[in-house]
Formats: structure tokens, C-alpha cells, sequence
């Protein structure tokens, strides 16, 4: 093995996964699939006092800190990279029990997270619907001939969370009048009006409003006068 090959320094006990098929130079077991170099010849991990870890694969940080920190002896195991002309880490070796100590750790860990998203959906679903009630009510104290039903509709579609719609905007979370009123008058234009129906046609969108405007006037002037 040379200068440039070597395993890399200050990493605490180190483990090798063989690239070459080699025999350890103490029991003559072999091939080594894990290996431990001391003094430059190679021994398997029995004879270098390890055979009793279990391996730990890359890849989940949390478990892979847990482990090391519940386990009196650990090693990391490298595997050279010959494009890359480096050994790079895959994995631990630690003891068997304290992979099975850090395993409940973060089953409890994720435990607690699924409580704290679970009372998070919570919070924002009643935040939805006091923000849907107060949608609704400026809608009816707007229009006040708007069915409530209608109106508890309108307000539920315009500010549901992540839609982009106008009630999710900075001015619908206001309850400005503007963004309310831009929501109650799409709602006839899709609803009372054949504008969908005039899109379908092939009407340019332009053209299919300027012919509906006037129906959707008389709506909303209905609605708003009905107090």
C-alpha cells in the first residue's frame, strides 16, 4: 500500500473494506471482506478484537451519532475510491446493543416529531377555519344578498392554504375589500355566468369577460343592494 493509499488519519479506530482479496496475516482466514492493517500487514477484525460489531451503513446521521456515543468501542470503515484516489467512509462498526439503545432513540425522536406535525396540521386546519368564518362573514357583510352557503363557499375555495388564490394573498389575509370582492366576482363569473363555456368555445379570455362583465355587475350589485 502506498504513502497515497492510506487510510485517512485522526479518525479513531479504522476498518477497511477490501478492494483485493486478502488473507489475514494471523489466522490465514480469508478473503477479508473487512480487514484492520497493523503494523502494514492486514488482520481480520476477530484477531484484531472487533468480530463482536455489528455494521452500520452511511447514510442516517443521526442513528450513525447515536450508535458511537451508546458504544464503548467503535470503528469507521472506509473503502478506497480508486477514481477518486481517496478512501471514503461507509459506514461504522459499533456494538450490537448500543445500535439497538440508539435505534429507540430515534424511534422516539421520530416519535415526538410525528406529535409535533400532527399538532402543527392541527393548529393551521383551525386557523383555516377561522380565517374561512372571517372570509365568509366579510363576503355577507359586503354582499349581504349572497346565500350564506354560497358565501361559505366562496370563502373556502378563495383561501385555501397553498391554492395561491386570493385569499391567500397579503390583501386576503387583510380582508381587504378589494381582494374580497375580486373573490366573490370570480366565483359568478364561473358559476352564473357562460364563461366557462366561452373559454371552452375557443373565446379569447379578453373577449369572454367583456361579454359576461355586465352579467356579473348585475350579480354583485344585486347581492350588495339585497341589505
Amino acid at each position: 500500500m502506498t504513502a497515497s493509499s492510506a487510510p485517512p488519519p485522526g479518525t479513531g479506530l479504522l476498518v477497511i473494506q477490501a478492494v483485493r482479496k486478502k488473507h489475514c496475516a494471523e489466522c490465514r482466514s480469508g478473503p477479508l471482506p473487512l480487514l484492520v492493517l497493523e503494523g502494514g500487514v492486514p488482520r481480520c477484525l476477530d484477531c484484531a478484537d472487533l468480530g463482536h460489531l455489528v455494521f452500520l451503513p452511511r447514510g442516517d446521521t443521526a442513528l450513525t451519532r447515536r450508535s458511537r456515543e451508546e458504544s464503548t468501542l467503535s470503528a469507521v470503515v472506509v473503502r478506497f475510491d480508486r477514481r477518486r484516489s481517496r478512501y471514503e467512509r461507509q459506514g461504522v462498526l459499533v456494538e450490537e446493543a448500543a445500535l439497538a439503545r440508539a435505534e429507540r432513540r430515534c424511534l422516539l425522536d421520530e416519535e415526538a416529531r410525528r406529535r409535533r406535525r400532527l399538532r402543527d396540521a392541527e393548529r393551521r386546519a383551525a386557523e383555516d377555519v377561522r380565517f374561512t368564518d372571517a372570509f365568509a362573514a366579510e363576503i355577507r357583510r359586503l354582499f349581504p344578498g349572497c346565500p350564506d352557503e354560497r358565501a361559505r363557499a366562496v370563502a373556502a375555495h378563495a383561501s385555501l392554504r397553498g391554492s395561491g388564490r386570493v385569499g391567500r394573498s397579503a390583501a386576503g389575509r387583510a380582508l381587504s375589500e378589494a381582494a374580497v370582492v375580486s373573490a366573490v366576482a370570480a366565483s359568478v363569473r364561473h358559476v352564473d355566468t357562460p364563461y366557462d363555456q366561452l373559454l371552452m368555445s375557443g373565446v379569447p379570455r379578453p373577449e369572454a369577460r367583456r361579454r359576461i362583465a355586465g352579467l356579473v355587475d348585475e350579480t354583485l350589485g344585486r347581492w350588495r343592494a339585497a341589505g
